[in-house]
């Protein structure tokens, strides 16, 4: 592949990117907006402020349990069997189907949403399982920071630019002919899943399968050739693999200290991401504030996360990770002080400028530390990892206010995961700046 920047894509790997503006309207719109808004206010809203904080963590830390124990299964067998895009696919649909199905769901019924809403993540995240793992597949290491940070950024402008469209519908409803705003949330989750569906297909049209992975070789395949293993052998081999795998990453230090810290700091991310809008809503600032808040996240993020790109390809990737992370810290301690809506958008501008970043660079830098030809099932590891930490993290918070009654010291929790974090990461060795 002749390089003629590291911006210029070609058509495989700008339809691989677009799938993260296809489900990054379920992230913004779902999962960070509108579900934990309707749900403390609508669904649930019988139930008191701290009770319906703990139902909302213990629904993503039962749905991210899930992922911990399927996730590096799963990713083995895509290995094995060069079934990265039927699985994706599959799970894709699980969450595009659930999230549809938030129409269906009446007022007070916030069992029904919680079960709902765990599928959804259950496809989400399962489906980012093997569309990470396709990262290694579609392009050279060089490469990747680029790549990952095109895909992140492109999933924030995306995700931004329905998320827009879904808040108007709730302060105009009338213009779109519905009656009230609760009408307009639930048709959002339905744009939601039509979007989801619709700016996937560019990845699987264009994306072909392999079960090869792309090396430093500058003449890197695109057509990918089906294996002829058989289901019941793919399985049993996957079982074989992640034993293996299991093995192999005992042997390797360095990636060793990487997910570890992975684990701890994606963890905090995650909760926020999760948690602030209700969060917000639990200090007392109106519902309206916290949707222009999340709006400046998407478009600042952006830019941003494209910088954060261009950082870690003359700085390294740790460099990166570490103006992110530190920002997260200060702004997490600051959060626990917020008083008032200009608050709240002071810190929705700092987590813009660096949450894609983070994501983008954790994504790329493992891509580097990882075998070439076991990018599902060495992905599979990461995303049980980040999911095994998005269960303590909610759900650590939802405790912690539950028995203290203040949101406020809860929040305060996701420092120490921070700190644990950062610490294992400067054990890291980053490959690209060995030599």
């Amino acid at each position: 592949m002749s390089e003629k920047g590291l911006y210029s894509h070609n058509k495989p790997q700008w339809s691989w990117a677009f799938y993260d503006w296809a489900n990054s309207a379920f992230a913004t719109t779902v999962m960070a907006g509108f579900f934990p808004l309707f749900f403390k206010q609508y669904w649930s809203g019988d139930l008191a402020v701290a009770t319906s904080t703990f139902y909302l963590g213990l629904g993503n830390s039962f749905a991210s349990l899930l992922i911990v124990i399927l996730a590096p299964i799963l990713g083995a067998l895509a290995d094995r069997a060069s079934w990265h895009k039927r699985l994706l696919c599959a799970f894709a649909m699980l969450g595009i189907l659930a999230c549809a199905c938030f129409f269906l769901v009446d007022k007070g019924q916030w069992q029904l949403a919680v079960i709902i809403y765990i599928l959804s993540i259950l496809g989400f995240s399962g489906a980012n399982v093997f569309y990470d793992a396709m990262l290694p597949m579609l392009t050279i290491k060089k490469q990747r920071h680029s790549l990952s940070a095109l895909g992140f950024s492109l999933g924030y402008l995306g995700g931004g630019l329905l998320f827009l469209v879904n808040v108007v519908m709730t302060i105009k409803p009338e213009w779109f002919g519905l009656s009230d705003a609760a009408s307009a949330v639930r048709w959002s989750f339905l744009t939601v899943s039509i979007w989801w569906f619709l700016f996937t297909l560019p990845l699987l049209f264009n994306v072909k399968q392999s079960s090869l992975s792309a090396t430093d070789d500058e003449n890197v395949s695109y057509e990918f050739a089906n294996a002829a293993t058989s289901n019941s052998s793919a399985i049993a081999g996957a079982f074989k693999q992640l034993y293996a795998t299991f093995q192999s990453i005992r042997q390797h230090r360095n990636l060793w200290f990487f997910l570890i810290a992975y684990w701890l700091y994606i963890d905090g991310v995650a909760t926020i991401i999760r948690m602030a809008v209700d969060y917000g809503l639990s200090i007392g600032l109106p519902s309206n504030s916290l949707i222009i808040a999340l709006l400046l996240v998407q478009f600042i993020g952006f830019p941003a996360t494209l910088l954060f790109g261009r950082i870690a390809n003359k700085l390294g990737a740790k460099t990166g990770l570490w103006i992110g992370l530190w920002a997260y810290v200060i702004a997490t301690f600051a959060a626990s002080f917020m008083q008032s809506a200009t608050h709240f958008y002071m810190l929705a501008v700092v987590l813009g400028l660096v949450q894609g970043g983070v994501q983008a660079l954790s994504r790329s830098l493992f891509s580097q530390l990882i075998p070439e030809s076991k990018g599902g099932e060495y992905f599979g590891f990461l995303n049980m990892l980040g999911k095994a930490a998005a269960v303590v993290g909610p759900l650590l918070v939802g405790l912690v206010s539950l028995l203290s009654g203040n949101t406020r010291i809860g929040i305060l929790s996701i420092l120490l995961l921070f700190g644990l974090g950062m610490y294992f990461l400067t054990k890291v060795e980053e490959p690209a700046h060995l030599n």
